[in-house]
């Protein structure tokens, strides 16, 4: 049996900056079989750990991978993104619509929008429904609720 420390190649750790390939497959929900993201046919991918890039559950399956290792995981969706939060689905009044978008550009269901949270930061959600003086965003994730595989190829770890 091998340890960390027989390892030649640097492993990833909670603070390590990848390039990687990745590919995350949806498994479940209507979209079961797309792919949401696969950087195999392009450009490699960085990933900072801990930055908040990916789930932080996400991030535990790549923990003390070896550099020019190849891996794929089965996520549940807890696991991945979580569950989809019904709380998450809110009305938003036109008059505050009118403040995040160019009246140029009229919205369509599916865009996504980016509003201002009060602290300063920034959340984005999907338009779902117009209805007549508001309407419906989805401000989860949009891989929550799907269980996904993940296929990486560490290429490096600093």
């Amino acid at each position: 049996m091998t340890s960390a420390s027989d390892s030649v190649n640097p492993l990833v750790g909670p603070d390590s900056y990848l390039t990687l390939h990745y590919r995350i497959e949806l498994v479940s929900g209507p979209a079961a079989g797309s792919v949401f993201a696969n950087t195999f046919d392009g450009r490699p991918a960085t990933l900072q750990m801990g930055a908040g890039q990916w789930a932080p559950s996400m991030e535990q399956h790549l923990l003390n991978l070896e550099e020019g290792s190849r891996h794929s995981f089965d996520l549940p969706a807890a696991d991945a993104y979580g569950e989809r939060n019904p709380d998450l689905l809110q009305w938003i009044s036109q008059s505050t619509m009118n403040q995040h978008t160019d009246p140029e550009k009229p919205l369509v269901l599916g865009d996504m929008v980016e509003f201002a949270a009060p602290n300063g930061g920034h959340y984005s959600g999907v338009l779902k429904e117009f209805g007549a003086s508001s309407v419906l965003f989805d401000f989860n994730h949009p891989l929550a609720g799907a269980d996904l595989k993940l296929e990486v190829h560490i290429l490096g770890v600093m």
